[in-house]
C-alpha cells in the first residue's frame, strides 16, 4: 500500500475538501463529523465539535489524500498541519513499523482498536513526522 497524505484543517476542512474535489474534479466527498461517529458513554462531545470533520478522503489523480478538523482545543499551527498515513492490511506490518518509528519519537495514541480499524494508533517520529497508522480490513468502513 502507498503512504498517504492527511491534512488537518482548523474548522474549515468541509469548504477546502469540496474545493479540491472541484478543483480535481473528483467524487464529491463522503464527509463523515465527529457526531456522526459513535460516542463513548464516558465522554460527552463537545457541541462545538459535532459538525466538524473527522474524517473524509479524495482521490487525487491517484493519490489519497485524506482531511480532517482538528478537535476542539488541539493545537492547529499552519504549515504543521500534515501527516503521513500508513494503511495496510497486514497487522503485523502496522504494528512493525508504528515500534519502529515510535522509536526517539512521541506516541499521541497508541496502537488500538477503534471503530474504523482493528489497529490504529499515531505518533511524531524522532524527525518530528507526523504519522497515523492503520490496519485495514474489508469489514471496517474507510
Amino acid at each position: 500500500m502507498a503512504v498517504d497524505i492527511y491534512l488537518n484543517f482548523n474548522g474549515n476542512c468541509r469548504e477546502a475538501a469540496e474545493f479540491y474535489a472541484k478543483v480535481f474534479k473528483t467524487e464529491k466527498p463522503q464527509i463523515m463529523t465527529f457526531g456522526e461517529a459513535p460516542q463513548s458513554p464516558d465522554y460527552t462531545l463537545p457541541e462545538e465539535a459535532k459538525d466538524l470533520v473527522m474524517h473524509t478522503r479524495l482521490n487525487i489523480n491517484g493519490s489519497n489524500v485524506m482531511f480532517s478538523d482538528v478537535f476542539p482545543g488541539s493545537p492547529f499551527i499552519a504549515g504543521n498541519n500534515v501527516s503521513l498515513a500508513f494503511v495496510s492490511k497486514d497487522e503485523e506490518e502496522v504494528r512493525s513499523a508504528f515500534e519502529a518509528l515510535k522509536e526517539g519519537g512521541r506516541v499521541s495514541m497508541e496502537l488500538q482498536e477503534t471503530f474504523w480499524s482493528k489497529c490504529y494508533g499515531s505518533l511524531k517520529d524522532k524527525f518530528g513526522i507526523e504519522w497515523q497508522l492503520s490496519h485495514e480490513s474489508e469489514q471496517m468502513p474507510q
